[in-house]
C-alpha cells in the first residue's frame, strides 16, 4: 500500500497552528493527523483545555472552528521521524516558513524540539516560547512530541501545552 501526504488542515489567522514532524504510517493510511492510537496529542490538547471535549483523528478537521490547524514539516508519512532526510527537511522548512506567512497564525506550536530545530537551525532549545522568533512578529510555541515514542509522562506533556493558552486566550481582548 502506497502512502500518501495528508491534507493540512489551514486557514488564515489560526489561533493556533500545530507543526509535526511528519505523518505516521497510521496518519497515512486513513488521511487524518496524530492517528497512531498511541499518539497521545488529542489527549493532550483535552487536558490542556485547548478543546472542550476528547476529539478523536478522524476529527481533526473539525478543529479548524475552534481556530486550530495542522500542518508537519515533512509531508511523507514515516514510521519514525529518522526516516526524514536531510533534504526533506531542508524543503520542508522552506514551504513551512511559507505556509506561515501566508497563513499568519497567532502562536506556531511545534510538536517536538526536533521540529523547532529543523526548522530554525537552532539546536539547544527551551520548551515554550521561543525569544527571536524566526518569523518576527509570530509566537513561535516549542512543545514535546505527542508521539508514543516518547518517554515523557503525559501529565509533563500536558503541564508544557498549558503555557500555550495564555497566548491564545488573550487573543481579541486588547
Amino acid at each position: 500500500m502506497e502512502l500518501h501526504a495528508i491534507s493540512d488542515h489551514l486557514k488564515p489567522n489560526l489561533r493556533i497552528l500545530f507543526v509535526g514532524y511528519n505523518p505516521s504510517i497510521r496518519s497515512g493510511e486513513t488521511g487524518h493527523h496524530y492517528a497512531n492510537p498511541s499518539n497521545r496529542f488529542y489527549r493532550i490538547l483535552f487536558q490542556t483545555e485547548l478543546t472542550p471535549r476528547l476529539y478523536k483523528p478522524e476529527e481533526d478537521g473539525d478543529l479548524l472552528q475552534l481556530g486550530y490547524g495542522f500542518t508537519n514539516i515533512v509531508s511523507r508519512p514515516t514510521l519514525t521521524a529518522a526516516e526524514i532526510t536531510p533534504n526533506e527537511y531542508r524543503v520542508g522548512r522552506i514551504i513551512l516558513k511559507e505556509k506561515i506567512q501566508v497563513y499568519r497564525p497567532r502562536v506556531v506550536c511545534f510538536v517536538g524540539k526536533g521540529v523547532y530545530e529543523q526548522y530554525s537551525g537552532r539546536k539547544g532549545i527551551n520548551w515554550g516560547v521561543q525569544d527571536d522568533p524566526v518569523l518576527p512578529g509570530l509566537i513561535e510555541y516549542v512543545a514535546p512530541s505527542s508521539s508514543g515514542l516518547v518517554r515523557m509522562k503525559l501529565e509533563e506533556m500536558v503541564a508544557i501545552y498549558k503555557g500555550i493558552k495564555m497566548y491564545v486566550e488573550t487573543e481579541g481582548n486588547g
